[in-house]
């Protein structure tokens, strides 16, 4: 897995001597997956493209160095972890609904000794009441609509911060529906980008979501009630 990440690490321009400590998190996640469902990707190679790969491919989009970021529905850390990896000098809060992911993220952190990183155990909407507007940059993996996950993460983005949400290149429609939803909560929907993940012929999609104003206190509301009527 190493060469193949130390490929793909020279094909984005990032640093190659990052491929062990990736590798070492890839052995982790793999070791825990055996008893914890964090990845149906368990092929090595698969894993390192498709897990790790696709998350560095966000270094070349945003600078983070020196960044508050939060990665929103971070799951098995991704993509969270692999930017910390990658950039050592930013606070990165990695935040899940599930108790059990985040005390995995704890664990695999401390064993890489990976710094100013915080894992949390709370849903975005409960999370954002108390931590309105902190964070520059927020990303994002998570499998919702994107009209649903802008009123969950641009609450948690500071003015002039930006909310990157990763879909794959097919997103169009979903990207239409969820401009409005984005107006209203004070950010604006900048454009896409879209690449190839290093060693594949996969092509995903990053939408950059830019924080213009501040978002209405209203928001974010329940979930019960984001899900029941996405704002439009």
């Amino acid at each position: 897995m190493t060469d193949i990440l130390t490929e793909g690490l020279a094909q984005l321009g990032l640093p190659t001597g990052a491929a062990p400590r990736l590798a070492a998190f890839a052995d982790a996640v793999l070791e825990k997956n055996k008893v914890m469902n964090l990845t149906a990707i368990t092929e090595p190679a698969d894993f390192a493209a498709l897990h790790l790969l696709d998350s560095a491919a966000l270094m070349s989009i945003a600078a983070f160095r020196g960044k508050r970021v939060i990665d929103v529905g971070t799951g098995a850390g991704f993509p969270g972890v692999p930017l910390r990896i990658l950039e050592p000098d930013f606070d990165l809060t990695l935040l899940d609904s599930l108790g059990k992911r985040v005390d995995f993220l704890r664990e695999a952190c401390a064993e890489l000794g990976l710094e100013r990183v915080t894992a949390v155990h709370a849903r975005a909407e409960e999370f954002a009441s108390a931590h309105r507007e902190q964070y520059d940059i927020a990303v994002s993996r998570a499998v919702a609509e994107l009209n649903v996950l802008c009123e969950l993460v641009l609450p948690l983005v500071k003015v002039g911060g930006c909310f990157l949400a990763m879909k794959s290149v097919g997103s169009n429609g979903e990207i239409d529906r969820a401009r409005g939803a984005a107006g209203q909560l004070g950010g604006r929907i900048r454009g896409t980008r879209d690449y190839t993940i290093p060693g594949t012929d996969v092509m995903h999609r990053v939408v950059l979501i830019d924080k213009l104003r501040p978002t209405p206190q209203t928001y974010p509301r329940p979930f019960a009630r984001i899900k029941k009527n996405p704002l439009q």
